[in-house]
C-alpha cells in the first residue's frame, strides 16, 4: 500500500500536537454531509465482514490492518448457514461460494467403533432459507476472497501495515493513531471498531478486562492432502465429529485437504509436523500417498469482554468473546456481531435513530456469545471427551438440530427483557417469536418472485397479513427506513391503490410458516430479526408500523429521499 496520506488520514506533526479535524469531517449525516469514515481495526475475517456490512449500508469505512500481508495462518474452516445469509445481505456470498466447499451433512460418530451417533442434515431448512447448506473454506482462503470483494465495493478501503497504537474520543469522532513505516498517522473516524481479535489493542486500551478462562489443553489442526474420495475412500461427512474418552478428532473436508482437529492431553511436548501428520494418518489407517500443507498448535480460551461498547468505540469478534472453536462457533458468532451492530450505525449516522440505539448491540449479543455459543461449544467439548450425557436439545428432531447448528436459532433480547435463546427443537418448524430471525421465503411482487430477507437489507419491513381483496388501509412503503407491504394469498387488480404494496403469497405458505393468524403485523429489522408481532385492524390500522419503528429507534420514520 502506499505510504502518502490518503483521504481522512494524516501525519502526526513532529511536536506531537494534534491537527484539528480536516474541513467537513463530522460523524454524524443528520445535517446532510457525509460522514467520518468508521474506522475498523483489524482484517481478519470479522474485520472484513464488518467492512463489507458498512459498504452495503453506503458508509464510509476504512480498514486498519498492523501486517502487511493478510494472514497465512491455518485457522477456522466452516461458515454456517446464517452466516452466508450475512454475507448475501451484504452482497458478498457469490466468490465465497466459488471458493469453498459446500455440506449438506454434521455427522456424529463415536471413534471406537466408527458406528453414528446422530447425523444433522440441513437440508431440513429448505422451508427456512436459500442456503440448506454450510460452506467449508478456511480462513487463510476466505480472507483474500473478503478483501477482494471489500476493495471492489470500496477500492483503497483496506490499509495494511498499520498498528492501531491509540485513540482519542471526543463528542463527534474517534481520531485512530496507527503505526506505519513512513511514521505515525492519525484516521479521523465517527466510530472505531475492535476487529482485532483476542489480544486486542483496542480492547486494551479500553482498559476492557476479560473475563473467563484458557483450557488445560491446546489444540491441534492439521491439514492434510490425502485421497479419500476414490483410491481410499472413507465415506466420512464432510463436517465429522468423532468423539472419544482418550482422543477426539474433527475430521472437515476442505476444498484443496482434509483437515483432522484434536486436543492435546495437558503437558504434552509440542509435536512437530512429522508427529501431527503421522497422528493424522493412524486416524485413517492405509491410504495413499499424503502431504502435510499446514498445521497449528493453539491455546484455547473461554473468556468474555466486560463491556463491548465505550462511547463511539466497539468490540466484535474474537475481541469481545474468545470461545471454544467447537462446533464452528468462534468465527460464526463474531459474524453474528456484524450483523447486529452495523446497520444501527447505519440507522445513527443517517439520522433515522437516536444513539441509544446502539446499546442494543451489547445487550442483545453479549448473552449470545457468553450464554449461548460461549456454554454450546463448551458442552460439544464435553461430549466429544464422554465426559457429558449430551446436549440434548441437539439430538432431538431435524429441523430443531440443524437451526441450532447453524445458527439460524438464534432469538436476541430485542426488547430488554431478557427473553433470548438459541436453541430450537422439534422435527417441524415452530411458529415465529420475537426476536427470531424471519424464515427467507419467497413471495411475489408485482414483476415476480422476491425474498423477504432482500426486502430488509436496508430497512424496516412491516408485513401486515391480511385479505387483500377487504382494502386494508395499509400506508404506503413512502419511507426508505421503513416499507410496508400487504401479505395475502389474494390478488389486487393492475392500477388499484394496493398493487404495488402487495406481496402474492400462494397458498399462505409464508403465513402458516410464521403462524401468525390472519390480521397480524409482523414488523422487520434489517438484520433480519422480528421486532415486533401483533393484531392490527385492516381498516383503522394506520400508523401502527410507523408507532413500533420509533419505538425501536426513537425517531418517525424519514420522508422519502428529495429527487435530485
Amino acid at each position: 500500500m502506499a505510504d502518502h496520506p490518503t483521504a481522512g488520514e494524516r501525519p502526526v506533526p513532529a511536536s506531537g500536537e494534534r491537527p484539528a479535524p480536516a474541513s467537513g469531517e463530522r460523524a454524524s449525516s443528520a445535517g446532510g454531509e457525509r460522514p467520518a469514515p468508521i474506522v475498523v481495526a483489524g482484517a481478519g475475517p470479522v474485520g472484513l465482514i464488518t467492512a463489507l456490512g458498512l459498504a452495503h449500508h453506503g458508509l464510509p469505512v476504512v480498514v486498519l490492518e498492523e501486517d502487511e500481508r493478510l494472514s497465512p495462518d491455518t485457522k477456522a474452516g466452516s461458515l454456517l448457514t446464517r452466516s452466508l445469509e450475512i454475507l448475501h445481505r451484504y452482497g458478498a456470498l457469490p466468490p465465497v461460494l466459488r471458493a469453498a466447499l459446500r455440506v449438506d451433512e454434521i455427522g456424529e460418530f463415536e471413534r471406537a467403533t466408527g458406528l453414528p451417533r446422530f447425523r444433522v442434515r440441513t437440508d431440513a431448512l429448505a422451508g427456512d432459507t436459500r442456503f440448506p447448506f454450510l460452506a467449508n473454506i478456511p480462513q487463510h482462503h476466505l480472507e483474500p476472497v473478503l478483501r477482494d470483494e471489500l476493495e471492489r465495493r470500496a477500492p483503497g478501503a483496506l490499509r495494511m501495515g498499520h498498528r492501531v497504537t491509540g485513540f482519542r474520543q471526543d463528542p463527534d469522532g474517534v481520531e485512530v493513531t496507527a503505526e506505519t513505516t513512513s511514521g505515525p498517522r492519525v484516521i479521523r473516524g465517527s466510530f472505531l471498531l475492535g476487529c482485532d481479535g483476542g489480544r486486542s489493542s483496542v480492547r486494551g486500551t479500553l482498559g476492557v478486562t476479560v473475563e473467563g478462562r484458557t483450557l488445560e489443553e491446546r489444540y491441534v489442526l492439521v491439514d492434510l492432502e490425502v485421497d479419500l474420495d476414490v483410491d481410499t475412500p472413507r465415506d466420512y461427512p464432510y463436517l465429522g465429529y468423532f468423539s472419544d474418552p482418550e482422543e477426539w478428532v474433527v475430521v472437515v473436508r476442505l476444498p484443496h485437504c482434509w483437515r483432522f482437529v484434536y486436543a492435546l492431553k495437558p503437558g504434552t511436548p509440542e509435536p512437530d509436523e512429522a508427529e501431527l501428520r503421522d497422528r493424522a494418518l493412524r486416524f485413517l489407517g492405509e491410504v495413499g500417498p499424503s502431504r502435510l500443507v499446514g498445521c497449528n498448535v493453539y491455546r484455547v480460551h473461554h473468556r468474555i469482554a466486560s463491556r463491548w461498547r465505550d462511547h463511539r468505540v466497539f468490540l466484535l469478534g474474537d475481541a469481545a468473546h474468545l470461545i471454544t472453536p467447537m462446533w464452528a462457533l468462534g468465527l460464526n458468532t463474531g459474524a453474528l456481531d456484524t450483523s447486529n451492530l452495523v446497520w444501527r450505525l447505519a440507522w445513527v449516522l443517517r439520522g433515522w435513530a437516536d444513539d441509544r440505539l446502539l446499546d442494543g448491540y451489547e445487550s442483545e449479543q453479549l448473552p449470545v456469545a457468553s450464554l449461548g455459543s460461549g456454554k454450546m461449544a463448551e458442552a460439544a467439548r464435553a461430549v466429544m471427551a464422554h465426559r457429558g450425557a449430551g446436549v440434548t436439545a441437539m439430538t432431538e428432531g431435524g429441523w430443531g438440530t440443524a437451526q441450532t447448528r447453524t445458527l439460524l436459532g438464534v432469538r436476541l433480547d430485542v426488547d430488554g427483557t431478557g427473553d433470548w435463546g438459541m436453541v430450537k427443537t422439534g422435527d417441524t418448524p415452530a411458529p415465529v417469536r420475537r426476536g427470531d430471525r424471519a424464515p427467507d421465503l419467497p413471495l411475489f411482487g408485482p414483476a415476480g418472485e422476491v425474498h423477504l430477507h432482500d426486502l430488509c437489507a436496508d430497512s424496516f419491513v412491516a408485513l401486515y397479513f391480511t385479505d387483500a381483496r377487504r382494502a386494508p388501509l395499509v400506508p404506503p412503503p413512502d419511507s426508505p427506513a421503513l416499507r410496508q407491504y400487504v401479505v395475502s394469498r389474494w390478488d389486487v387488480p393492475p392500477g388499484s391503490e394496493l398493487r404495488d404494496r402487495l406481496l402474492l403469497d400462494p397458498g399462505e405458505r409464508v403465513r402458516l410458516r410464521f403462524g401468525v393468524p390472519d390480521d397480524t403485523l409482523v414488523l422487520v429489522r434489517p438484520d433480519g430479526h422480528i421486532t415486533a408481532i401483533g393484531p392490527f385492524a385492516p381498516r383503522g390500522g394506520e400508523g401502527l408500523a410507523e408507532d413500533l419503528y420509533t419505538a425501536v429507534t426513537d425517531r418517525q420514520p424519514p420522508a422519502p429521499f428529495p429527487v435530485r
